[in-house]
């Protein structure tokens, strides 16, 4: 089997060629924000967690590289709009798209680029293709379904826990999920085994995506590669600030409403108040647990599916690198 590091190299150089094609293409205004967005790097966690399916039960991790690639464009597309509509600035410690470009053109490239993930797809002529696209079809559905109660809440001060674990499961979670499962599917695994990957796939994705809420508040910039206290600025309804919200007295909550209305303020000023707001309510703890319980429900769906241990183990690894933990 692969090695994670190959993968990752494997990956990294197939879209490092693809970035190059797509700057030999007309208008170059189209094309030039999607190579941009490409060569920003990040982990490539999606098509590596692809590869890896695959190689779980095939040796030609050849013909799922195409389909990784194509996960690895929508996913960047999907950071473009999350962006703009965030008003982020910073991308992996670089302009986000429409900073450096404009904000049509990050639109108009994302598009594209939402389409061009497509084209990647068709370039595989297995027989599981008609089942691969239709869980990659629904998946992109279901990203939109997150953005959009995403943008709901933004409104809203009721949000509930449960409906915030639902609107991450679908913005987040289940592009891991569909990763695992079209890997697997073009390796030739059976229709148990695939599900039972998309089911780890959620439990990981939920994990990693309130490890995230905890780095956009309690990680180091120059590591999470965003601006730290995003999320607090933006008053976006995290896991950590409905917790913050149920979990206040009267006088805590009051002053996390009022910084909540504020129109006006100083953003370091505001960061450390609600901060240090989390803090007294032990919201930090409280996302930590929440973050392992769906890690050990992850874990424990890998231990369950009837493969050897060592076609697992990788996995296993990636997970744990993924979350940071030893295993």
């Amino acid at each position: 089997m692969y090695t994670i590091e190959e993968l990752q190299k494997i990956i990294s150089d197939e879209i490092k060629t693809r970035s190059t094609e797509l700057l030999k293409q007309q208008p170059v205004e189209l094309y030039n924000p999607i190579s941009y967005s490409l060569e920003m790097g990040g982990k490539r966690l999606r098509p590596v967690l692809v590869l890896l399916a695959c190689n779980m039960f095939s040796e030609d991790i050849q013909t799922a590289i195409p389909a990784a690639v194509g996960i690895e464009v929508f996913h960047n597309f999907t950071l473009l709009h999350d962006d703009i509509m965030d008003k982020a600035d910073v991308r992996r410690n670089r302009p986000t798209v429409h900073k450096k470009f404009s904000e049509n053109a990050a639109i108009l490239s994302g598009d594209a680029m939402a389409f061009q993930s497509y084209r990647y797809f068709l370039e595989n002529k297995t027989d599981s293709l008609p089942e691969v696209l239709e869980v990659f079809s629904q998946t992109a559905i279901e990203v939109c379904e997150g953005q959009q109660y995403d943008m709901d809440f933004e409104q809203r001060l009721d949000v509930s826990e449960q409906e915030y674990l639902e609107m991450i499961r679908l913005k987040t979670a289940v592009l891991l999920a569909c990763s695992l499962k079209v890997g697997a599917l073009l390796g030739g695994a059976s229709e148990k085994i695939a599900r039972q990957l998309y089911s780890f796939g959620i439990n990981l994705g939920l994990a990693f995506q309130l490890q995230d809420d905890l780095l956009d508040t309690f990680g180091n910039q120059a590591v999470f590669g965003k601006q730290i206290g995003g999320d607090i600025l933006a008053n976006k309804k995290t896991f950590l600030l409905i917790n913050a919200l149920d979990k206040a007295n009267d006088v805590q909550r009051s002053e996390l409403l009022g910084w909540i209305e504020k129109d006006t303020f100083n953003p370091k000023e505001k960061i450390e108040a609600v901060t240090a707001l989390y803090r007294q309510t032990g919201i930090r703890k409280i996302t930590e647990d929440k973050v392992n319980d769906f890690f050990n429900a992850a874990i424990r769906i890998l231990a369950e599916m009837e493969l050897q241990d060592i076609v697992k183990q990788p996995l296993r690894n990636l997970a744990a690198q993924m979350l940071k933990r030893r295993q």
